[in-house]
């Protein structure tokens, strides 16, 4: 789906689609139009920001081939994984949108945990024996 559409869902079915509030969305693109606008050298991608922004979410989000984006936003799937590197390395060094790191997150910040048991048991099913079970006999005439 291309931002146009995007644009005018509402912010809940927004972030189901590309995993982000509309607001996040913004401040992604604006940083990524501030980092191409600066670049002279290369030619100009056909997609606009918002889109690339939206590819590049799209991908995180859905794990979907680089081809079947291409499909859906009209490029060549070789495009398409220069366009999510490209995107990718300006939000790294941006820094706005890391995570925080796991000294941070181990904190006593007011975390609680929940620790589940999942270990398998095995599922009582009725043993096959050979009374339960008709053999059929072969005849000796074919």
């Amino acid at each position: 789906m291309r931002y146009e559409k995007a644009r005018d869902l509402k912010e809940g079915d927004f972030k189901r689609l590309c995993g982000v509030k509309k607001e996040t969305f913004i401040v992604m693109c604006e940083v990524v139009r501030e980092v191409l606008s600066r670049e002279t050298r290369g030619r100009k991608s056909g997609l606009s920001v918002e889109n690339q922004v939206l590819l590049t979410l799209g991908y995180w989000r859905e794990y979907r081939t680089m081809f079947h984006l291409g499909q859906d936003f009209g490029l060549h799937e070789s495009n398409v994984s220069r366009i999510i590197q490209k995107v990718e390395n300006i939000l790294i060094k941006c820094g706005k949108f890391s995570l925080p790191s796991k000294r941070r997150l181990l904190e006593g910040n007011g975390l609680t945990y929940t620790i589940v048991d999942v270990t398998e048991i095995a599922v009582e099913r009725p043993k096959k024996n050979k009374s339960d079970v008709t053999a059929e006999k072969r005849s000796g005439t074919r």
